[in-house]
């Protein structure tokens, strides 16, 4: 979630509005099939309070996946329940990078605007040293030994 307060009235992917019958027909599938699936953790649908299943827009298109991946590919419910496992594992860490990125790159801001403050804090008078490289140049610098005169 994003933090804010949503409409309890907006639907979305995830809202639970398809009772077993219709998302059987709109999956394809028998709804025996449909609960088979859900007992054994491949497609777990919301409840209502009196248990009945309520499936969502995202759980169809799972039950399609698990289908197509049953019949087309010849995985076994095993294999598909691990896949799935994988895939929801993938999107969490995925989830997980995009908040650290953000939160690295919030940290790099501050240190951009920390370090410009510091440097908007030097001294203007200090002039920064040049080095200067000229061939015919040459500057000898001797001491002052105690008691010679200031000057040579």
């Amino acid at each position: 979630m994003d933090g804010r307060r949503r409409n309890p009235y907006e639907l979305t992917d995830e809202s639970p509005v398809y009772v077993i019958s219709v998302a059987a027909q709109l999956s394809g599938l028998h709804p025996q099939t449909l609960r088979q699936y859900d007992r054994l953790g491949l497609v777990s649908p919301d409840r209502t309070a009196g248990r009945g299943r309520r499936y969502s827009a995202r759980d169809i298109e799972l039950l399609r996946t698990v289908q197509q991946l049953s019949q087309d590919e010849g995985i076994n419910l095993a294999g598909i329940k691990r896949i799935i496992e994988l895939e929801n594992q993938v999107a969490a860490l995925q989830s997980r990078v995009a908040e650290l990125s953000a939160a690295v790159d919030g940290a790099a801001a501050a240190l951009q605007q920390r370090e410009a403050q510091v440097h908007a804090s030097y001294r203007r008078d200090l002039v920064p040293y040049q080095d200067v490289q000229q061939a015919s140049a040459l500057v000898v610098w001797r001491p002052r030994r105690p008691g010679e005169p200031q000057g040579q």
